[in-house]
């Protein structure tokens, strides 16, 4: 709306932390966090060079996000998706050692009007409004397929031990074929995508209250914690994200995990301007 002279945009107020983990060498996850864009990647089950594929298909995002402020969100997640598939493909090419990388990806893009959701994998992502928890993303696993089609109970699920199993990822050999979806979010919402290092451990009646602490910055603090001493064998990411009407700011946000580091990322030069959107 305007205001005073002044256009104020749908946008988020975040807080971000990526931590290894006590069981993992190196920190396979990465991230984004911005004032229109949200995203996690995790490299998918220790393959080999999980860090490269998560670390380049958050960076081709958020990329994809900054340089086309304005541009229709689902339109520009499915762009970056297919982008950074492409990006693996180069990354295999270049390094056979990376055959077999793959990361999931959860992203959440606004254009400060309309706001999409993409989706590969088991990274997911949450809506806390008025106090009630909802499931914004549906894994694409092989127990979420069971659950779906009624041969496994959710209790069944998350005793199976092909819980972790994805049936869609980013990887260097398939075309992405992500979950794509608008979403109708209001200011005063608030957000949390994290990796499966949290859900795993932490069931979603603890979620909502961990996310209820009013302070962003707390509520990361105590997810990331808490999954750890429910004994999280994976590394660990969240980012808690208020939803607000405000004027405009500069897209630039946080860099998570193994987005830090810009010898994972395939080819950080390859992001091309769109011609329309």
């Amino acid at each position: 709306m305007a205001c005073e002279g002044v256009w104020e945009m749908l946008q988020f107020r975040f807080a971000a932390e990526s931590d290894t983990g006590r069981f993992r060498g190196n920190n396979e996850d990465a991230g984004f966090a911005g004032p229109y864009l949200l995203c996690v990647a995790d490299g998918v089950g220790g393959a080999a060079a999980g860090e490269v594929a998560s670390a380049t298909a958050s960076y081709v995002v958020s990329a994809r996000a900054l340089a086309h402020p304005g541009f229709d969100p689902m339109r520009l997640l499915e762009t970056a998706a297919e982008e950074a598939h492409h990006q693996l493909m180069s990354g295999v090419d270049a390094d056979a050692r990376r055959l077999g990388m793959a990361t999931t990806l959860t992203a959440i893009l606004t254009d400060g009007e309309r706001t999409a959701l993409a989706h590969l994998g088991d990274s997911r992502a949450y809506l806390l409004r008025d106090g009630d928890l909802t499931r914004l993303s549906h894994d694409q696993t092989m127990v979420q397929a069971a659950i779906d089609a009624g041969r496994m109970t959710p209790a069944e699920a998350e005793a199976s031990p092909y819980r972790s199993v994805v049936l869609q990822a980013l990887d260097a050999t398939s075309t992405p074929q992500p979950d794509l979806l608008w979403l109708d979010l209001r200011p005063g919402d608030r957000l949390m995508l994290c990796s499966d290092g949290v859900t795993d451990v932490l069931p979603d009646a603890l979620l909502a209250q961990l996310l209820a602490i009013p302070s962003r910055k707390f509520a990361t603090a105590n997810l990331v914690r808490s999954a750890l001493d429910a004994g999280s064998r994976d590394n660990v990411t969240a980012i808690v994200a208020d939803v607000v009407d405000e004027a405009g700011v500069v897209g630039n946000g946080a860099v998570l995990g193994a987005s830090a580091d810009p010898s994972n990322i395939v080819d950080p030069t390859a992001v091309r301007p769109l011609r329309s959107a």
